[in-house]
């Protein structure tokens, strides 16, 4: 239990973390024709127009890794074996932020990309936290 004490804030920003990206990417699985077929309307005036299904599956991917870590990193650090899991879990998530974020942008979705940055402050923070 010490270990959660210690590491309080670590472990809420794991389980922000977890439940922020686990949700998205599964829901990016189960519904993957309805949100590929969104996402290449919201697409179609940009760069990006001809690789949306690549670029929704490499997302897709990195949501998944990134809650994964986290619930990995989570597991390692309560059990007292250090961070490196949650640390890489943190980063990947951030990763995953970007990338959002530069879609957004270059959709010129500026209220999304606003929206994303609500999620990449704690997400830093933790990254900052685990370093």
């Amino acid at each position: 239990m010490n270990v959660l004490t210690e590491y309080a804030a670590e472990t809420i920003l794991l389980i922000f973390l977890i439940i922020t990206f686990l949700q998205s990417g599964l829901d990016k699985l189960l519904d993957w024709k309805g949100n590929l077929t969104w996402l290449s309307g919201h697409f179609l005036q940009t760069p990006f127009r001809n690789f949306v299904p690549a670029l929704f599956f490499i997302l897709t991917m990195t949501e998944l890794a990134a809650g994964i870590l986290c619930g990995l990193g989570l597991f390692q650090l309560v059990m007292g074996n250090g961070n490196a899991l949650a640390f890489s879990g943190a980063l990947v998530s951030c990763l995953a932020l970007l990338m959002l974020l530069f879609g957004q942008r270059m959709a010129k979705d500026y209220e999304g990309a606003r929206t994303i940055v609500v999620y990449f402050i704690p997400a830093i923070f933790l990254v900052f936290l685990l370093q």
